[in-house]
């Protein structure tokens, strides 16, 4: 059995949706972790979750890489041990340093919440191997601050090492090269604003997102 950490955040409100997910769709084990824990040795996967940590005060992102669990995230991607963070997640992770880059406000300005097409750009990561390359999924997104930026000299380092791991086919909100996704060099950390665990049964209108949390149970498996 895989062990999920899912960290909660003041103004997280993914987070039950995740342990969801893992609990009755993976049927693995996960645990609600809070802000102020300071270790997470005991998990396998940290799943940082959507919603407005800190009510998005400054920045998305920008007062949550501060709290206590933080230092416990980063020691944990430095073991090369799997952090995906969804939406909020995505944004706080950008805010630590731990991925390139940082999500702006929408092109238009407006909050957005809506399936949205996608190509999957690289399943040779730990988060995707259960799909095909270059597969087209749908997810839902719901984000203000979707908007992926990052400079040309990192965009081509992304690219350089097939970093882009999501893309928008139809880019909603602006971002720079249709990024909707997108892992550390080292492959271990994606960020990503669609939301999987909102796309895991069909109750919800597809499962395209279970495949990420199988592709995460498919490397483990192939570790132990």
């Amino acid at each position: 059995m895989m062990k999920f950490a899912v960290v909660s955040f003041p103004g997280s409100n993914c987070d039950e949706d995740l342990y969801y997910a893992i609990t009755d769709d993976l049927h693995e084990t996960a645990k609600i972790v809070p802000h102020t824990a300071t270790d997470l040795s005991e998990f396998d996967v940290v799943l940082i979750p959507g919603g407005f940590s800190y009510g998005d005060y400054l920045r998305s992102g920008a007062i949550a890489k501060f709290a206590p669990v933080m230092t416990a995230v980063k020691a944990f991607a430095q073991q090369g041990k799997p952090v995906l963070g969804i939406c909020n997640g995505f944004q706080i992770l950008t805010e630590a340093g731990l991925l390139p880059g940082t999500l702006q406000h929408n092109r238009q300005m407006q909050f957005i919440c809506e399936p949205e097409p996608l190509r999957v750009e690289n399943n040779q990561t730990t988060f995707t191997s259960a799909f095909q390359d270059q597969q087209q999924i749908t997810l839902p997104i719901a984000h203000g601050e979707g908007n992926y930026y990052c400079d040309e000299a990192t965009l081509t380092q992304l690219r350089h090492n097939h970093q882009i791991v999501f893309t928008y086919q139809n880019n909603p909100n602006g971002s720079v090269s249709d990024i909707a996704g997108i892992t550390n060099e080292v492959g271990n950390v994606l960020g990503m604003m669609p939301h999987p665990e909102r796309a895991v049964e069909t109750i919800q209108g597809g499962t395209d997102g279970l495949l990420v949390f199988k592709s995460l149970l498919k490397a483990h498996l192939r570790t132990v």
